[in-house]
C-alpha cells in the first residue's frame, strides 16, 4: 500500500535552473510568500520584485512561504531599466505570461537552448504594465476553459514554471 512521504523520505533531487521571475507591483505578501514556495520548488534562481518593495518579516508572507524565502535569491527594484539591460546582456529570454492581443498560448512554448529565461508576471489587478509589456520576447498565456477571464498569479506562476522546466529537462 502507498503511503505520503514526509519531508525526511522524500527523494527528489535539488536542481536549480537559469530562470528569473519578475514581478511587475506584486502587491499582496500572500502572494509574495506563495511565490517564494513555488519558485523554490521548481529550482528558480531568483526572483525581482519591481515596483514596490516587499516586507520579508511579514508573517502572513512567511507563513505561505514556510522559510522559502531564506533559499532563494531576491531583490526589490524601482527601476526595471537596468535590471532589464543586465538580462539581455546575459543573453535571457523575457517571457511574459499575461493574456493579450498576441499572446500564445503555454502549449506553443518555445525555449532558446542558449538561452537563460525571465518569466515576468503582473500585479494581481492588472497583470503586466503596458510599458513592460512592450519590453518582453514573448507572451504566453495560460488556456483557460471557464468562464472567468482570470486566475490567480501564483497559480499561473506555478503552470508557467512547470512548462518551462519540463522544456529545459527534456
Amino acid at each position: 500500500m502507498s503511503h505520503q512521504l514526509t519531508h525526511q523520505e522524500n527523494t527528489f533531487t535539488g536542481k536549480k535552473f537559469p530562470i528569473t521571475v519578475i514581478c511587475d507591483h506584486l502587491d499582496s505578501p500572500a502572494n509574495q510568500g506563495a511565490l517564494f514556495r513555488v519558485c523554490e520548488a521548481f529550482g528558480v534562481k531568483e526572483i525581482i520584485f519591481y515596483g514596490n518593495t516587499i516586507d520579508i518579516r511579514s508573517s502572513r508572507l512567511k507563513r505561505t512561504a514556510r522559510s522559502t524565502e531564506k533559499q532563494i535569491a531576491y531583490s526589490c527594484v524601482s527601476d526595471l531599466e537596468d535590471v532589464l539591460a543586465t538580462l539581455q546582456k546575459s543573453n535571457t529570454q523575457l517571457i511574459g505570461l499575461e493574456i493579450t492581443s498576441n499572446s500564445k498560448p503555454l502549449q506553443q512554448l518555445s525555449l532558446s537552448n542558449d538561452k537563460n529565461i525571465a518569466i515576468v508576471l503582473g500585479s494581481e489587478k492588472h497583470g503586466i504594465s503596458a510599458e513592460l509589456l512592450s519590453q518582453i520576447d514573448s507572451i504566453y498565456h495560460i488556456p483557460m476553459f471557464g468562464t472567468n477571464s482570470s486566475m490567480n498569479v501564483i497559480q499561473s506562476a506555478g503552470i508557467a514554471l512547470y512548462a518551462v522546466t519540463n522544456k529545459v529537462t527534456s
